[in-house]
């Protein structure tokens, strides 16, 4: 089977195959990037975000065809498809309108008689290696802004994406980024490596595990090259109190189901006060009963689509199995589909006890692990014994209880009575294991930036 393919995950069937890149196609692609780059960087950043702008505008006229690919390729359903491309599009649209402003060289303060300027200039070429959970979203928060800013991407997708990856490709080209400025490679590792070695290379900005992250962060490193890590997250939904705790269950499930649960911010760990605890879970549970596979393209209530590979759903069943075999509890849900496809029911999860492998483990699925605390001290322990940081949420009636423990949250990303505020403006990323560097919002532009000192003397 080649590598690079689309294979729906409902029924395991191979619908396209596609060759992997030769050595010498690699080489032809990192010197039409560097080529493009030196003209690119030559437009004013007013005609790069209009391009920008129309990419923006093709995706809006083509977000039926683009939800219905990654359907097929990854297995979500055909409205979270469209969703995702619809705020992929704000998030092109976001930088084409203020990306500009966001660079907009300043004055600073300076003792030497003269004026000091900072600009926002950009760097090269950069490569992207992009995952499968959000094929557009990934792209679009990293490829617009840089855009803009005047470089130039490489874009390694996954290798389950390859279609949607092309379609990108195809919809930049028409938008007028200029042959070769943008970019699909259906690389392999190895020469992903040699992408990031080569000194025309400027950058690479990673989305996925922490073993991905570790492997491009120490190549970059060896190759004095700036990256940006987005890795996994455990994050942890407080609930202190609630008025509604079959309102803020619902919410809590909701976002944990999202995508079949592969969302890197998923509210991954559900830390509850005891006095709340048992109709908490019992609504959860209420929740994760009765629901039955479904088609992804035409999905119905009470069904839930396939994860994203057979494999997928193997992985997040033996993972919830040896937690029940550490001694947690298996309250609702959890069952594996026979056969080829890759369904695995929404689960509910509880009791993982804390001395447990699995205690650590991020579970990129539908499972919903709860905890229960007794103090908003246990509470905020819980949640920062973590090796991950990307986000965190906490939920309270009395918004001064929940902002002291959100405040202390070590995480990027920190909430008060919203599981994850997300929007093209707001800036995404996390610390710890959960990598450095941010993208989206204002300072998403910035990260592959040479923020440059320019002075002219008196």
């Amino acid at each position: 089977m080649s590598k690079y393919r689309v294979q729906n995950p409902a029924t395991g069937e191979l619908v396209e195959s596609f060759e992997s890149a030769t050595d010498a196609q690699i080489e032809e692609a990192i010197a039409s990037a560097d080529a493009v780059y030196r003209e690119w960087r030559e437009r004013s950043v007013h005609e790069r975000a209009q391009v920008v702008r129309r990419v923006a505008e093709l995706f809006e006229e083509r977000k039926e065809e683009l939800a219905r690919l990654i359907a097929l390729e990854m297995g979500k359903s055909y409205a979270e498809s469209i969703d995702e491309v619809e705020f992929a599009t704000s998030i092109i649209d976001y930088y084409a309108v203020h990306g500009p402003s966001l660079i907009t060289d300043y004055e600073i303060p300076s003792t030497i008689p003269g004026k000091a300027y900072i600009e926002h200039r950009p760097v090269g070429t950069l490569l992207g290696v992009m995952p499968w959970n959000f094929p557009y979203y990934q792209v679009a928060r990293f490829a617009a802004p840089n855009l803009v800013l005047g470089n130039t991407i490489l874009l390694k997708h996954a290798d389950i994406c390859a279609r949607s990856a092309l379609t990108i490709q195809e919809i930049m080209e028409e938008a007028g980024v200029p042959v070769g400025g943008y970019q699909n490679v259906f690389a392999s590792h190895d020469q992903i490596a040699t992408m990031i070695a080569d000194p025309r290379v400027q950058g690479v900005s990673l989305t996925g595990s922490e073993r991905a992250g570790a492997i491009i962060g120490e190549q970059a490193g060896r190759h004095l090259k700036k990256c940006v890590l987005e890795l996994g997250g455990i994050d942890p939904m407080v609930v202190l109190d609630a008025d509604d705790v079959a309102a803020v269950a619902k919410q809590a499930w909701d976002f944990r189901v999202y995508n079949g649960g592969q969302v890197c911010n998923s509210n991954k760990r559900m830390i509850v006060m005891d006095d709340i605890y048992d109709e908490f879970v019992a609504e959860l549970k209420k929740l994760a009963e009765g629901l039955v596979p479904g088609d992804q393209l035409d999905l119905a209530e009470g069904e839930y689509a396939p994860l994203s590979a057979r494999s997928a759903a193997e992985t997040v069943h033996a993972q919830v199995q040896r937690a029940v075999a550490e001694g947690a509890v298996l309250e609702a849900g959890g069952v594996l589909s026979d056969g080829p496809g890759a369904y695995y029911s929404p689960a509910v999860l509880t009791g993982v006890p804390r001395d447990s492998a699995s205690y650590g483990e991020e579970i990129f699925g539908p499972v919903a692990t709860v905890y229960k605390v007794s103090s908003d001290a246990e509470a905020l322990e819980l949640a920062n014994d973590c090796a991950l940081g990307l986000g965190g949420s906490v939920f309270s009636t009395d918004e001064a209880r929940a902002a002291a423990v959100a405040s202390r949250l070590e995480v990027g990303m920190a909430h008060v009575n919203t599981i994850a505020a997300e929007a093209a403006e707001m800036p995404f990323g996390g610390v710890r294991r959960s990598g450095y560097g941010r993208e989206m919002g204002p300072i998403g532009i910035g990260e592959f930036a040479n923020k440059r000192l320019y002075f002219v003397s008196a």
